[in-house]
């Protein structure tokens, strides 16, 4: 494999030419720059990319901590950030933390390692200490981290008043709200909790009884035991008429569990689910949920990170508004 050596012998210059003709630093002039590169595309030199970032202290990498990029909200997010992020001629290393202690420690380390240039921690379980001695530009999805850390989230609260006021006002007098545990003990910096906050305020403020909740255990999306979990509380709950669901693949879940129970919707049961992601569309009924800008929240991580890296400030909570979106579901 030919090395910088060998382009700067067969050009007549140095290596340290050939580097700063790499890194572009420093003057050089264009018909040496024609040569180098003449040079390097005859011996098929390719440059080590790790070395170049070292010389510049920059990789042009951003690491993206998420639970797993197989849940349908997670899979769009990743998508639009690496969009916005190869516009900013940046690239994404991904991790899939899987919520588990070990493996997002074990991330970390290699994000140090590979020398990323930025963190976005989409994650939950790990403690926030880990992220704070990085000393890394850091962008936080959804979660309280730290005083200094920026946050990019939905307004949460108020998607979880629009869906309990969409349900109450379809006629539902015994709405639940559906969840599912994320294990691990940080959970409470989740400002995802905001959607329960909003949906019991506004079953308190229209004279409702006790809010009803149903935490689904913490595991895979598409486990079986989600489903059977639903249709046990449903049938311990048979009154229960309306469903405010955390997220679009849990209300997917109870709409299984529903037709498993031969449970029409909306005739019987009205269900609202969270983020609008493509199987919003793709189930029957389709889904009623509330709409968080996915694209543009991406987009704002992104800038924010950019920003961060060339050390400017930037504002520490970034709040998108929700929108209802009615479908078949209610």
């Amino acid at each position: 494999m030919p090395k910088i050596e060998d382009v700067a012998e067969r050009a007549g210059v140095s290596v340290t030419t050939v580097s700063r003709v790499l890194n572009n630093r420093g003057y050089i002039s264009q018909k040496t720059r024609d040569k180098i590169y003449q040079v390097m595309k005859e011996i098929n030199y390719q440059p080590n990319e790790m070395a170049r970032a070292l010389f510049r202290r920059r990789s042009n990498m951003i690491g993206l901590i998420i639970p797993t990029v197989s849940h349908p909200f997670f899979s769009e997010l990743t998508y639009y950030l690496e969009y916005y992020a190869d516009r900013k001629g940046y690239k994404l290393l991904l991790c899939n933390s899987n919520r588990c202690i070990s493996k997002e420690r074990d991330y970390i380390e290699m994000l140090k390692k590979n020398q990323v240039d930025a963190i976005i921690m989409g994650s939950s379980v790990l403690d926030v200490q880990h992220y704070l001695n990085l000393n890394l530009p850091i962008v936080s999805f959804d979660r309280t981290i730290a005083e200094n850390i920026p946050i990019v989230t939905s307004d949460n609260f108020m998607g979880g008043k629009f869906a309990s006021r969409l349900l109450i006002d379809k006629g539902c007098r015994k709405p639940a709200y559906v969840y599912r545990g994320i294990g691990g003990s940080h959970h409470h910096a989740l400002l995802a909790s905001g959607r329960m906050q909003g949906f019991d305020e506004e079953l308190n403020d229209a004279g409702m009884i006790e809010p009803i909740h149903l935490q689904l255990s913490a595991t895979d999306a598409d486990d079986s035991n989600n489903e059977h979990e639903i249709v046990r509380f449903f049938q311990e709950n048979p009154d229960v008429d309306g469903v405010f669901a955390s997220s679009d693949v849990i209300a997917a879940e109870v709409i299984q569990a529903c037709h498993q129970l031969n449970k029409s919707i909306p005739e019987e049961i009205k269900i609202v689910g969270y983020d609008d992601v493509k199987v919003a569309s793709l189930v029957s009924p389709r889904l009623s949920t509330i709409k968080q800008p996915i694209r543009e929240m991406s987009e704002c991580m992104i800038e924010l990170i950019a920003k961060q890296i060339k050390g400017e400030d930037v504002p520490l909570m970034s709040t998108f508004p929700v929108t209802l979106i009615e479908r078949g579901t209610t």
